[in-house]
Protein backbone atom coordinates (compact mmCIF):
# COMPACT_ATOMS: atom_id res chain seq x y z
CA UNK A 1 0.00 0.00 0.00
CA UNK A 2 1.31 3.51 -0.52
CA UNK A 3 -0.79 6.41 0.37
CA UNK A 4 -1.35 10.41 -1.70
CA UNK A 5 -2.20 12.65 0.57
CA UNK A 6 -4.47 15.42 -1.56
CA UNK A 7 -7.44 18.27 -0.70
CA UNK A 8 -10.91 16.74 -0.95
CA UNK A 9 -11.40 19.78 -3.55
CA UNK A 10 -8.81 18.37 -6.15
CA UNK A 11 -9.75 14.57 -5.74
CA UNK A 12 -13.23 15.30 -6.31
CA UNK A 13 -12.98 17.39 -9.79
CA UNK A 14 -13.10 14.62 -12.10
CA UNK A 15 -14.47 11.41 -10.58
CA UNK A 16 -14.35 10.07 -13.55
CA UNK A 17 -10.93 10.77 -14.50
CA UNK A 18 -7.99 8.99 -13.22
CA UNK A 19 -5.62 11.44 -10.30
CA UNK A 20 -3.41 13.21 -12.35
CA UNK A 21 -2.14 16.52 -9.71
CA UNK A 22 -0.28 19.60 -11.19
CA UNK A 23 3.02 17.36 -9.56
CA UNK A 24 2.35 14.87 -12.70
CA UNK A 25 3.16 17.69 -15.33
CA UNK A 26 5.49 20.07 -13.67
CA UNK A 27 7.81 17.06 -12.11
CA UNK A 28 6.53 13.54 -14.02
CA UNK A 29 5.05 12.08 -11.37
CA UNK A 30 3.20 12.02 -8.34
CA UNK A 31 4.46 12.17 -4.61
CA UNK A 32 3.15 9.18 -2.31
CA UNK A 33 4.27 7.74 0.80
CA UNK A 34 4.96 4.52 1.93
CA UNK A 35 3.07 4.09 4.94
CA UNK A 36 0.76 5.88 7.52
CA UNK A 37 3.49 7.35 9.60
CA UNK A 38 4.84 8.95 6.46
CA UNK A 39 1.68 10.20 5.39
CA UNK A 40 0.67 11.65 8.36
CA UNK A 41 4.39 13.70 8.50
CA UNK A 42 3.68 14.70 4.87
CA UNK A 43 0.38 16.44 5.55
CA UNK A 44 1.61 18.11 9.62
CA UNK A 45 4.77 19.26 7.44
CA UNK A 46 3.42 20.26 4.01
CA UNK A 47 -0.29 20.60 4.33
CA UNK A 48 -1.40 21.80 7.72
CA UNK A 49 -2.55 25.26 7.05
CA UNK A 50 -4.11 23.92 3.72
CA UNK A 51 -7.82 24.77 3.92
CA UNK A 52 -10.73 22.16 3.79
CA UNK A 53 -11.21 18.65 4.06
CA UNK A 54 -7.57 16.43 2.69
CA UNK A 55 -7.65 13.01 2.62
CA UNK A 56 -5.04 10.60 1.70
CA UNK A 57 -5.99 8.03 -0.76
CA UNK A 58 -4.86 4.67 0.08
CA UNK A 59 -4.00 2.99 -2.70
CA UNK A 60 -2.87 -0.69 -3.48
CA UNK A 61 0.62 0.03 -5.49
CA UNK A 62 0.36 -3.63 -7.72
CA UNK A 63 -2.97 -1.90 -9.27
CA UNK A 64 -1.85 1.21 -10.63
CA UNK A 65 -1.12 0.78 -14.34
CA UNK A 66 1.40 3.91 -13.89
CA UNK A 67 5.16 2.93 -13.02
CA UNK A 68 6.20 3.18 -9.44
CA UNK A 69 9.45 3.91 -8.37
CA UNK A 70 11.48 4.30 -4.92
CA UNK A 71 15.02 5.77 -6.39
CA UNK A 72 17.74 6.77 -3.58
CA UNK A 73 17.73 6.64 0.60
CA UNK A 74 14.64 7.59 1.06
CA UNK A 75 12.53 6.11 -2.24
CA UNK A 76 11.61 3.71 0.16
CA UNK A 77 9.81 6.34 2.34
CA UNK A 78 8.33 8.27 -0.98
CA UNK A 79 7.72 6.48 -3.57
CA UNK A 80 7.06 8.14 -7.23
CA UNK A 81 3.95 7.22 -9.57
CA UNK A 82 5.07 7.76 -13.33
CA UNK A 83 1.59 8.81 -14.48
CA UNK A 84 -1.88 9.42 -13.19
CA UNK A 85 -3.53 7.39 -9.99
CA UNK A 86 -6.44 4.79 -10.86
CA UNK A 87 -8.94 5.27 -8.88
CA UNK A 88 -9.62 1.58 -9.52
CA UNK A 89 -6.56 1.08 -7.35
CA UNK A 90 -7.69 3.11 -4.04
CA UNK A 91 -8.49 1.15 -1.27
CA UNK A 92 -9.65 3.21 1.65
CA UNK A 93 -10.29 7.09 1.70
CA UNK A 94 -9.12 8.79 4.84
CA UNK A 95 -10.00 12.13 6.33
CA UNK A 96 -6.57 13.75 7.70
CA UNK A 97 -8.02 15.14 10.92
CA UNK A 98 -6.22 18.21 11.85
CA UNK A 99 -6.69 20.06 15.30
CA UNK A 100 -4.28 22.87 16.45
CA UNK A 101 -1.92 21.92 18.99
CA UNK A 102 -1.91 18.09 17.58
CA UNK A 103 -0.72 15.75 15.20
CA UNK A 104 -2.62 14.73 12.45
CA UNK A 105 -4.28 11.34 12.55
CA UNK A 106 -6.57 9.21 10.04
CA UNK A 107 -10.23 8.56 9.85
CA UNK A 108 -12.14 7.02 7.82
CA UNK A 109 -13.66 9.50 5.61
CA UNK A 110 -17.23 9.78 5.36
CA UNK A 111 -18.75 11.75 2.55
CA UNK A 112 -21.13 14.54 3.42
CA UNK A 113 -20.16 13.95 7.31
Amino acid sequence: MIFHIVALADWSARPDLPYAPASLEAEGFVHCSADRPTALEIADRYYRGTPGTLLAVELDERALTSEVSREGASGARYPHVHGPLDRAAVIRLWEVVREPGRPAVLAPWEPGA
